[in-house]
């Protein structure tokens, strides 16, 4: 009987984490299966609280070029949990990058400073776009999209790719 309760707890979270992580196109999603770890604590656009604060785990280049609204950039190379001294570690966050796997890092290191309600975006900014959610630059809503390189930018599928 332990057994079975054991089994049976373990296929519940396994399927509430695998219900944070759906991305519409089923070869991207097959790609991000096997770059992402699911360990992370992670959201999909669909299910993202719009009040959360956003970081933007790209770098300086790409936030310019388009970013989701209101975000912070954060970067990557030179992320360090102080940067966000200023946010109690219960604020609802959500890291994200172009498909996931920088912010996956942030996210990481937020989680081990003690961050307690940070989540990274599945699929990214490119899910985020694909999804038909809008980004901003400096005037306002854009089609552009940084897209990080021509390998990459086989994954978004709306908006204006942009090197």
């Amino acid at each position: 009987m332990k057994q079975l309760s054991l089994f049976l707890f373990l296929l519940l979270c396994l399927s509430a984490n695998s219900s944070a992580q759906t991305i519409q196109d089923p070869a991207f999603a097959e790609k991000l299966h096997g770059l992402l770890d699911t360990r992370v604590p992670a959201v999909d656009v669909a299910h993202v609280d719009q009040r959360a604060i956003f970081l933007d785990a790209r770098e300086p280049e790409e936030y310019a070029v388009s970013h989701i609204k209101n975000a912070r950039p954060v970067g990557y190379k030179d992320f360090d949990p102080s940067m966000i001294k200023d946010l109690p570690k219960d604020t609802a966050i959500i890291v994200y990058c172009s498909v996931g796997y920088r912010s996956q890092k942030v996210t990481e290191k937020l989680v081990d400073a003690g961050f307690t309600n940070v989540h990274n975006l599945y699929g990214g900014i490119f899910e985020w776009v694909n999804s038909g959610q809008t980004v901003v630059d400096q005037k306002g809503t854009t089609k552009r999209v940084h897209a990080y390189n021509r390998s990459w930018s086989k994954w978004l599928r709306k908006g204006e790719a942009i090197y």
